[in-house]
């Protein structure tokens, strides 16, 4: 891990960020915020990017959790829900059929229980 990388990661995220947060307003004001378009239409794109992407590094021999910084997380600061799908593309390629499975229930119940179970904490503290 050098300076340099770092550097781009933290520059990457920022850019990452402003563009999540662009997108989300856009789609607010085109269909309104009854429903979440802005997330819906982040996380697929971030996903699509993240697909579109991963076949040109892995023919390059960087394959995730080897090349210093994992690169299914180079969408991370637009979305993690890219790195979410890749993952579990990754285990069902690799033949772990069940572990992938088991890791997207996990993930989407977990992920939609936590804030359910911290905004009780937060209201029955205050």
């Amino acid at each position: 891990m050098t300076p340099q990388l770092i550097l781009a990661v933290a520059i990457g995220g920022a850019l990452g960020s402003v563009a999540r947060y662009l997108v989300s307003i856009g789609w607010g004001k085109l269909f309104g915020t009854d429903f979440p378009w802005g997330t819906l239409i982040i996380n697929v794109t971030g996903s699509f990017l993240i697909g579109a992407r991963w076949p040109v590094r892995s023919q390059m021999g960087v394959v995730a959790g080897n090349a210093g910084i994992p690169d299914s997380r180079h969408c991370g600061g637009y979305t993690m829900f890219s790195t979410f799908s890749l993952d579990a593309y990754y285990l069902t390629e690799r033949g772990q059929t069940l572990a992938s499975f088991a890791y997207m229930v996990a993930s989407v119940a977990l992920s939609v229980g936590a804030p359910i179970a911290a905004l009780r904490v937060v209201r029955a503290l205050s």
